[in-house]
């Protein structure tokens, strides 16, 4: 064949590359951020033959250059070939078995399609392409129907000689031939879903790198990293070739224990320490719920300290109801219903503000927490204390004395539950929670900025060997939520819960992961020193900014953890603030709609302005989502969130280079500049937010 050539080696000046295009071209390639990279794998296009698509195995992809003046298309039929191509090396010695490419490939770039933007989809609707009108028909795939598939191979040539669908391909094409930005957002629930527009979930995120943004949302959630991304898609080849070769079940229970023992690893935690997923930090209250059930006979009350400043669903969730409409593995329930097998318990909630909305002194949630406690165990009733280290707006609660004061209390019978779900810890602090006999909350997805809903329990030995010994099984509604291989495999307790693997779940914390690895990778004194310089600017840059008021004053954190030692959580790392318009704070709608227009482009309201003024309008600005919290104590208003997130760090250590590592810092505090400045060019427009 003639007149081939490595797509990245042209750029010929076709209608292609007019101007009008070029910006559309560079969008749609962007995309490729969400496709395999596959070593050895070419992608050559043909101009002999401009309607050419042919896959090479193991070698190439050939497409013709007629493909590329339809960037939408080609990107469709590319995802095509990449995929074949991965589950095709992935077969060692099976080569024989090129159905399960066809069948794997075809499956993956259906639910890539479906994940287009709207005006993308819009391109293909009409198109007349083999490949397109397959995936536009939408069928599930048909494995007792082999034959029906053999129009693929005039892609690739070759003759599958197994014409019978394999019992044990079934899970792995139901589990992992999916498209790896798909796989981040499964699992959950629908809050993880994306519009199909700007492709951002709830949380104003995606399930793929979003580069173009300025992103200081950790307090909230984050858009995976390319770093992280990359890494997670590797992973998801190794493990469709492990599977194929070792089976499904062995892999991914080797895959699981694998992430749970570097979750070890990077905190410095014992083998005895067990860990249990979850889809979110609400899904961990659930689990919290359930143990206590099963360990206790007493009757139980939960004490919830912070319980205006953590999850919406928590309070159900320890009552053992549903908190959503639909579970992580996707039944459909009744939101508030108790969930079958939940005994009655007692819930004490303790906000950090009062019917005022005014901030409770450290002294005072203390006697709270204290006199709650102590009333409870009057009851004779078991307590499950739920302390706070950090909360979203960066509070902590109960102190380390009023903790040693419950020493006072005679027969108490309590477990004390740490919710550092922001995780805006040090190793040290989570061993020291676990050495007191703590259970601890955590997520992948603030601090860390791993994907949204990545959630944990790490339980002490203490509490692990209790559980293991106990012969009761947990509440039967929770086969809904979680299945078996969810929990450590020794315990009883969760036998009876359903077969199967979240793999929504497993993938989000390997990007968690990924990002705690590279950076505790950064040396302590540079990564602290970081911390204070990136900080410390955040915060003189809004008091310095006259329609910003910040929420915390020149208060320090809500805490008594004195240390002569840096911690990342004896500093203040999450700056929430008011804003002002005419020295008149924005109502709650208001700030919803800023927050919205910060993290879009609306360089399309300022066409007249000065290229200064367009570029700032376009910059995609994602911070903290708004907080509804009185201003003044009697006016409702909501805060908005700028936080320190791990990527500020170890996205600045780059080749153990001191000066550019604190250039990088320096960058990116140019970046909350522009998004102070965003924030006023939004105030000065105000009919953007009529």
């Amino acid at each position: 064949m003639t007149n081939n050539i490595l797509i990245e080696d042209q750029y010929k000046r076709t209608s292609l590359f007019e101007k009008e295009n070029v910006n559309y071209l560079v969008r749609v390639l962007k995309r490729f951020n969400t496709v395999p990279k596959i070593n050895n794998i070419n992608i050559i296009t043909s101009t002999s033959e401009p309607n050419i698509f042919k896959i090479v195995p193991n070698k190439s992809i050939i497409i013709g250059s007629l493909f590329l003046n339809q960037p939408v298309l080609a990107l469709v039929y590319l995802r095509y070939g990449i995929e074949w191509q991965l589950w095709y090396k992935a077969l060692n010695s099976e080569k024989h078995d090129t159905v399960l490419c066809d069948i794997a490939a075809l499956e993956v770039t259906r639910i890539f399609y479906k994940l287009l933007p709207k005006d993308d989809k819009e391109k293909l609707e009409n198109l007349d392409y083999f490949l397109i009108n397959w995936i536009k028909n939408n069928e599930d795939i048909n494995a007792a129907s082999l034959l029906k598939y053999e129009a693929l191979h005039a892609f690739h040539g070759l003759k599958s000689v197994n014409k019978v669908f394999k019992q044990s391909w079934k899970p792995i094409v139901e589990n992992l031939a999916k498209p790896t930005e798909y796989l981040l957002m499964d699992g959950g629930d629908l809050r993880l879903n994306i519009d199909e527009i700007e492709l951002l979930n709830k949380y104003g995120c995606r399930p793929f790198p979003r580069p173009d943004a300025f992103t200081f949302a950790s307090s909230t959630a984050t858009s995976v990293s390319n770093f992280a991304f990359d890494k997670t898609d590797k992973v998801r080849s190794i493990l469709i070739r492990n599977s194929l070769k070792n089976g499904f079940k062995n892999a991914t229970i080797e895959f699981s224990e694998l992430l749970k023992n570097n979750l070890r690893k990077i905190f410095k935690l014992n083998d005895e320490c067990q860990i249990i997923f979850s889809p979110s930090g609400t899904d961990s209250a659930l689990q919290i719920a359930a143990i206590t059930q099963i360990i206790s006979k007493k009757d139980i009350t939960h004490v919830l300290v912070a319980s205006d400043e953590t999850g919406s669903g928590v309070p159900a969730a320890l009552k053992g109801c549903h908190f959503e409409n639909t579970t992580a593995l996707n039944y459909s329930v009744k939101k508030g219903d108790k969930i079958e097998g939940f005994r009655d318990i007692d819930l004490i909630k303790i906000p950090f503000r009062d019917e005022n909305g005014a901030l409770k002194s450290p002294s005072q949630l203390d006697q709270e927490v204290f006199n709650a406690i102590s009333k409870t165990n009057e009851l004779g009733r078991h307590v499950v204390l739920h302390t706070m280290d950090q909360s979203k707006l960066g509070y902590q609660s109960p102190s380390e004395k009023m903790m040693r004061n419950l020493n006072t209390l005679n027969n108490l019978s309590i477990q004390v539950i740490v919710d550092a779900a922001q995780l805006r810890l040090d190793p040290t602090d989570i061993q020291n929670y676990l050495n007191k006999g703590y259970i601890v909350t955590i997520t992948g997805s603030k601090y860390f900025t791993g994907p949204p809903y990545s959630g944990a329990l790490i339980l002490p030995e203490s509490v692990s060997k209790l559980i293991h010994s106990v012969k009761n099984t947990l509440p039967k509604g929770l086969t809904k939520y979680y299945h078996h291989s969810d929990w450590p495999t020794l315990w009883f307790c969760s036998n009876d819960l359903s077969d199967g693997y979240n793999y929504g779940s497993y993938m989000r914390w390997n990007a968690a992961i990924v990002e705690m690895d590279r950076y505790y990778k950064t040396p302590i004194l540079y990564r602290n020193m970081g911390i204070e310089m990136f900080c410390n600017f955040v915060e003189d840059s809004i008091k310095d900014a006259t329609f910003l008021e910040p929420l915390c004053g020149d208060e320090t954190k809500t805490n008594s953890y004195n240390s002569k030692e840096f911690g990342i959580r004896n500093i203040r790392t999450i700056f929430p603030f008011f804003i002002l318009k005419n020295n008149e704070v924005l109502s709650i709608d208001n700030v919803k709609k800023l927050y919205t227009l910060l993290n879009s482009d609306i360089s399309d309201q300022f066409q007249d302005s000065s290229l200064e003024i367009i570029r700032l309008a376009a910059q995609k600005c994602h911070i903290g989502q708004a907080v509804n919290v009185k201003y003044g104590n009697d006016i409702e208003s909501a805060v908005l969130r700028i936080s320190l997130g791990a990527r500020v760090i170890s996205e600045s250590w780059v080749n153990r280079d001191i000066s550019i590592y604190f250039r990088n810092i320096e960058i990116q505090m140019n970046q909350i500049t522009v998004i102070i400045k965003k924030i006023e060019l939004i105030l000065s427009n105000p009919e953007l937010l009529n």
